[in-house]
């Protein structure tokens, strides 16, 4: 038995969760996620908490019962709760803003750098170089983060890019005069 797959997962009162035999939907305050669900694994939805159960004992059967049951746990507390990110952009001159539906960056390239916000997702500038990176699906919100750093992976040398907030950058000696 999978330890994490045969764990219930609690629902709160905000949350509902729409069972299908492929999909599950859940909404909340914060949202709406959808989790496909792959062949072989059955959810149920019991007394305001959800049951993962899986059909046979093979190797791939397990593995998905484990990762279905924690897609939907994570579904259920990004609707409730949400989930965050934040990153941090160091270097002279570099900077972000939102400009209606998209975050324009300038971080050292001859032209500006254009992201569009997708639905369901929030993206603050604090001060032109905090950026923080909110929604309801874990997935995505990683996502979007990941997509921003990949616009200027911080400099060993220098310590210039975007990076995470708390991110500890590991600092390599430049050339040594003689």
């Amino acid at each position: 038995m999978s330890r994490v797959g045969k764990n219930p997962i609690a629902l709160s009162e905000k949350v509902k969760v729409n069972l299908t035999a492929e999909r599950a939907e859940v909404s909340g305050p914060l949202g709406n996620v959808k989790i496909n669900i792959p062949k072989g694994i059955k959810v149920k939805n019991e007394d305001k908490k959800i049951i993962v159960e899986r059909s046979d004992d093979s190797q791939q059967q397990r593995a998905l019962h484990g990762l279905t049951r924690q897609l939907i746990f994570n579904a259920v507390s990004g609707v409730e709760k949400g989930y965050k990110k934040e990153l941090d952009i160091v270097g002279v001159g570099y900077k972000a803003a939102v400009e209606g539906k998209k975050v324009v960056f300038t971080i050292g390239y001859s032209h500006p750098i254009e992201l569009p916000i997708p639905d369901g997702m929030k993206i603050n500038v604090e001060k032109g170089t905090h950026i923080t990176v909110e929604g309801a699906d874990k997935e995505m919100v990683g996502h979007i983060s990941s997509l921003i750093r990949h616009f200027k992976k911080p400099d060993p040398y220098k310590g210039k890019g975007i990076m995470f907030t708390g991110e500890r950058l590991i600092r390599k000696a430049g050339k040594q005069a003689k």
